[in-house]
Protein backbone atom coordinates (compact mmCIF):
# COMPACT_ATOMS: atom_id res chain seq x y z
CA UNK A 1 0.00 0.00 0.00
CA UNK A 2 1.18 3.49 -0.90
CA UNK A 3 1.00 6.05 1.94
CA UNK A 4 0.63 9.77 1.29
CA UNK A 5 0.66 12.50 3.89
CA UNK A 6 -1.68 15.21 2.63
CA UNK A 7 -1.27 18.74 4.03
CA UNK A 8 -4.33 20.94 3.54
CA UNK A 9 -5.64 24.29 4.78
CA UNK A 10 -9.28 24.01 3.71
CA UNK A 11 -11.75 21.16 3.09
CA UNK A 12 -11.03 19.08 0.02
CA UNK A 13 -13.33 19.80 -2.90
CA UNK A 14 -14.74 16.87 -4.90
CA UNK A 15 -12.25 17.74 -7.66
CA UNK A 16 -9.35 17.65 -5.20
CA UNK A 17 -10.47 14.28 -3.84
CA UNK A 18 -10.78 12.86 -7.36
CA UNK A 19 -7.32 14.15 -8.26
CA UNK A 20 -5.40 12.88 -5.23
CA UNK A 21 -7.14 9.50 -5.18
CA UNK A 22 -6.25 8.85 -8.83
CA UNK A 23 -2.64 10.07 -8.78
CA UNK A 24 -1.28 6.54 -8.48
CA UNK A 25 -3.64 4.73 -10.82
CA UNK A 26 -5.06 1.52 -9.43
CA UNK A 27 -2.62 1.28 -6.53
CA UNK A 28 -4.27 1.28 -3.10
CA UNK A 29 -3.47 4.53 -1.29
CA UNK A 30 -3.69 5.42 2.37
CA UNK A 31 -3.85 9.09 3.34
CA UNK A 32 -2.84 10.79 6.55
CA UNK A 33 -4.35 14.27 6.34
CA UNK A 34 -2.82 17.15 8.27
CA UNK A 35 -5.13 20.15 8.54
CA UNK A 36 -3.74 23.44 9.76
CA UNK A 37 -6.31 25.93 11.07
CA UNK A 38 -6.35 29.34 9.43
CA UNK A 39 -6.04 32.47 11.52
CA UNK A 40 -2.30 32.39 12.24
CA UNK A 41 -1.36 36.06 12.62
CA UNK A 42 2.10 35.40 11.18
CA UNK A 43 0.46 34.45 7.88
CA UNK A 44 -2.11 37.26 7.84
CA UNK A 45 0.02 39.83 6.01
CA UNK A 46 1.30 37.33 3.45
CA UNK A 47 -2.23 36.12 2.69
CA UNK A 48 -3.45 39.69 2.26
CA UNK A 49 -0.57 40.45 -0.12
CA UNK A 50 -1.37 37.28 -2.10
CA UNK A 51 -5.00 38.39 -2.39
CA UNK A 52 -3.97 41.82 -3.65
CA UNK A 53 -1.52 40.24 -6.12
CA UNK A 54 -4.30 38.28 -7.82
CA UNK A 55 -6.84 41.11 -7.69
CA UNK A 56 -8.91 39.70 -4.81
CA UNK A 57 -9.18 42.98 -2.91
CA UNK A 58 -12.32 41.89 -1.06
CA UNK A 59 -10.50 38.84 0.31
CA UNK A 60 -7.54 40.98 1.36
CA UNK A 61 -9.85 43.25 3.34
CA UNK A 62 -11.48 40.23 5.05
CA UNK A 63 -8.29 38.44 6.08
CA UNK A 64 -8.50 39.86 9.62
CA UNK A 65 -12.03 38.50 10.05
CA UNK A 66 -10.95 34.86 10.22
CA UNK A 67 -11.12 33.02 13.55
CA UNK A 68 -7.89 32.87 15.50
CA UNK A 69 -6.30 30.47 17.94
CA UNK A 70 -8.78 28.16 19.65
CA UNK A 71 -11.66 29.60 17.62
CA UNK A 72 -9.98 28.33 14.44
CA UNK A 73 -9.79 24.75 15.72
CA UNK A 74 -13.48 23.88 15.44
CA UNK A 75 -13.80 24.88 11.74
CA UNK A 76 -10.51 23.05 11.07
CA UNK A 77 -11.80 19.86 12.72
CA UNK A 78 -15.00 20.06 10.68
CA UNK A 79 -13.00 20.60 7.47
CA UNK A 80 -10.77 17.65 8.35
CA UNK A 81 -13.73 15.35 9.04
CA UNK A 82 -15.44 16.31 5.77
CA UNK A 83 -12.21 15.71 3.85
CA UNK A 84 -11.62 12.32 5.49
CA UNK A 85 -15.19 11.23 4.70
CA UNK A 86 -14.76 12.25 1.05
CA UNK A 87 -11.48 10.33 0.73
CA UNK A 88 -13.05 7.24 2.29
CA UNK A 89 -16.06 7.53 -0.03
CA UNK A 90 -13.59 7.18 -2.92
CA UNK A 91 -12.25 3.96 -1.42
CA UNK A 92 -9.08 5.32 0.15
CA UNK A 93 -7.99 4.66 3.71
CA UNK A 94 -7.81 7.99 5.51
CA UNK A 95 -6.94 9.29 8.95
CA UNK A 96 -5.88 12.72 10.05
CA UNK A 97 -5.35 15.38 12.63
CA UNK A 98 -5.49 19.11 13.12
CA UNK A 99 -2.03 20.63 13.49
CA UNK A 100 -2.03 23.95 15.30
CA UNK A 101 1.65 24.53 15.99
CA UNK A 102 4.85 23.72 14.16
CA UNK A 103 3.17 22.02 11.18
CA UNK A 104 6.44 21.06 9.51
CA UNK A 105 7.81 19.43 12.65
CA UNK A 106 4.57 17.48 13.00
CA UNK A 107 4.75 16.58 9.30
CA UNK A 108 8.21 15.11 9.79
CA UNK A 109 6.98 13.07 12.77
CA UNK A 110 4.00 11.73 10.80
CA UNK A 111 6.16 10.82 7.80
CA UNK A 112 8.60 8.97 10.07
CA UNK A 113 5.88 7.27 12.16
CA UNK A 114 3.85 6.06 9.16
CA UNK A 115 6.69 5.29 6.78
CA UNK A 116 4.98 7.54 4.24
CA UNK A 117 6.05 7.31 0.62
CA UNK A 118 5.32 10.94 -0.23
CA UNK A 119 3.93 14.24 0.97
CA UNK A 120 1.29 16.11 -0.99
CA UNK A 121 0.85 19.78 -0.14
CA UNK A 122 -2.54 20.87 -1.48
CA UNK A 123 -3.18 24.57 -0.93
CA UNK A 124 -4.37 27.64 -2.72
CA UNK A 125 -1.58 29.58 -4.44
CA UNK A 126 0.48 31.68 -2.04
CA UNK A 127 2.56 33.72 -4.46
CA UNK A 128 4.58 35.73 -1.95
CA UNK A 129 5.46 32.69 0.15
CA UNK A 130 6.31 30.66 -2.96
CA UNK A 131 8.51 33.40 -4.37
CA UNK A 132 10.58 33.43 -1.18
CA UNK A 133 10.36 29.63 -0.81
CA UNK A 134 8.56 30.01 2.52
CA UNK A 135 5.56 27.90 1.50
CA UNK A 136 4.95 24.50 3.08
CA UNK A 137 6.12 22.49 0.09
CA UNK A 138 9.42 24.33 -0.29
CA UNK A 139 10.21 24.04 3.41
CA UNK A 140 9.04 20.41 3.64
CA UNK A 141 11.39 19.33 0.84
CA UNK A 142 14.32 20.08 3.13
CA UNK A 143 12.84 18.35 6.13
CA UNK A 144 10.94 15.14 5.44
CA UNK A 145 13.20 12.88 3.38
CA UNK A 146 10.48 11.75 0.94
CA UNK A 147 9.24 13.30 -2.31
CA UNK A 148 7.04 16.37 -1.83
CA UNK A 149 4.40 17.14 -4.44
CA UNK A 150 2.86 20.60 -4.48
CA UNK A 151 -0.64 20.87 -5.91
CA UNK A 152 -3.02 23.79 -6.08
CA UNK A 153 -6.43 23.21 -4.56
CA UNK A 154 -9.44 23.60 -6.78
CA UNK A 155 -11.03 27.00 -6.37
CA UNK A 156 -14.40 28.25 -7.48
Amino acid sequence: MFTSVLMIEKPLSPEDVEFVTTLHGDETVSFVVLMQPRGDQADLLLRAIDDVAVGELRNAAREGDEPEGGQARQPAELALNVSLAELRAQGAEASGLVVERHPLDRLKEVVDDTGADEVIVLTEPHYVEEFFHRDWASRARHKVGVPVLKLFAHSE
